[in-house]
């Protein structure tokens, strides 16, 4: 069986980490990295560090508007695959330009597509993210979700014959990393002059969030609220926002308000470290929601609304859009005394990989 696997961004190699391993040791995989994230702190760093098999084609589309990058990533895949002769299925992850333009390739070129991570909704169409994941769900063979959340999104839509409950990828990961990263905190975090639960972590990256000047002045006047010389908020900065934060000139009032710490964005494992280390998440990251939730972190999320809602349902999660008073609020609130296991037993790259085998060569009936 060869499985051709397309990723492009940090959350997907994270994905890809969990179920590469166990498709290669039966199957034949391919896999292409679009190059959306291209340089090496939001790239090589993940697939060194996670494990993951270096990409057998690697192509450079990142940059431009969606629709520039997306249109460049169409016709880059379309010739790539076809040249690899048969392939028996896509399979593609979560919501990004990559995960639509290959979604949109193995359509045209009538191969069965595998979406994991499928039936994640926001109900906000404004969002490049819910438009692609929405088109990939719709254009899938098999649909492998991560929660009954989402199984019930692919019900009302119709899809429910195309459904499989894996679990989530992502919690495989994290049961390999996180202990690692609580065993290194200590030293690491001294070493840069933190405590554990002594101070926040941000990420912040959203086009919504960044790409124009009065939502990333807002966006800074959030940030800047949470953070204080007695609890310091830590931002690994990702290259789209530096880039906007210096041409809309908002880059040093971020950087001289008091408690804010700007540093170079960080492989998986540092950022693991700094994450079960903090006291609080600040994010507009729909997968650190989920990693917070998992290292049993509150998280306070700069958007109003979100694809994982059970973490927003169970207390753990805070939706405050870009309202500084909100944001101090959540920080101050208690984190809930339950964290209910909702994402998986850690198995679910072995489970996709099975999912696929059915998909691809199903058991004769009788």
């Amino acid at each position: 069986m060869r499985i051709v696997t397309v990723v492009g961004n940090r959350p997907q190699f994270v994905k890809a980490a969990a179920v590469s391993r166990p498709l290669r040791e039966r199957h034949d995989e391919v896999l292409i990295h679009t190059g959306q994230h291209h340089d090496d702190t939001l790239s090589a760093i993940f697939f060194r560090e996670l494990d993951l098999p270096r990409p057998d084609h690697e192509l450079t589309l990142g940059g431009g508007t969606n629709l520039a990058q997306t249109s460049r990533m169409i016709a880059e895949l379309e010739t790539l695959i076809r040249g690899l002769g048969p392939v028996d299925a896509v399979l593609v992850y979560g919501d990004t330009n990559t995960t639509l333009a290959a979604a949109l390739v193995a359509a045209d070129l009538q191969i069965p597509l595998v979406h994991v991570e499928a039936g994640m909704r926001s109900y906000d169409r404004r969002m490049p993210e819910e438009r692609n994941r929405v088109v990939c769900d719709h254009l899938s063979a098999l649909l492998l979700v991560p929660t009954a959340a989402a199984t019930e999104n692919l019900r009302r839509e119709g899809l429910t014959d195309r459904v499989v409950d894996v679990g989530d990828v992502m919690t495989d990961v994290t049961l390999m990393i996180h202990p690692r990263a609580r065993e290194r905190a200590p030293e690491w975090l001294a070493a840069r002059d933190l405590r554990p639960g002594g101070y926040r972590l941000a990420t912040v990256h959203r086009a919504g969030n960044v790409d124009t000047p009065e939502r990333l002045a807002a966006t800074v006047e959030t940030l800047t609220a949470v953070a204080s010389d007695d609890v310091p908020l830590v931002l690994p900065l990702h290259p789209r926002t530096a880039a906007r934060l210096d041409e809309f000139g908002l880059d040093e009032r971020l950087r001289s308000a008091p408690g804010v710490r700007l540093v170079d964005p960080v492989g998986p494992m540092d950022f693991a470290t700094l994450l079960v280390g903090a006291e609080t998440v600040v994010t507009d990251s729909g997968g650190v929601q989920k990693e917070a939730y998992l290292a049993g972190v509150r998280c306070v999320t700069l958007r109003d609304t979100t694809e994982w809602t059970e973490t927003v349902d169970v207390g753990w999660n805070h939706l405050v859009d870009l309202d500084p008073g909100a944001a101090v609020a959540a920080v101050a609130r208690a984190v809930p005394d339950a964290r209910p296991e909702l994402y998986g037993d850690g198995r679910a790259g072995q489970r996709v990989v099975e999912a696929i085998e059915r998909l691809v060569a199903p058991t004769p009936a009788g």
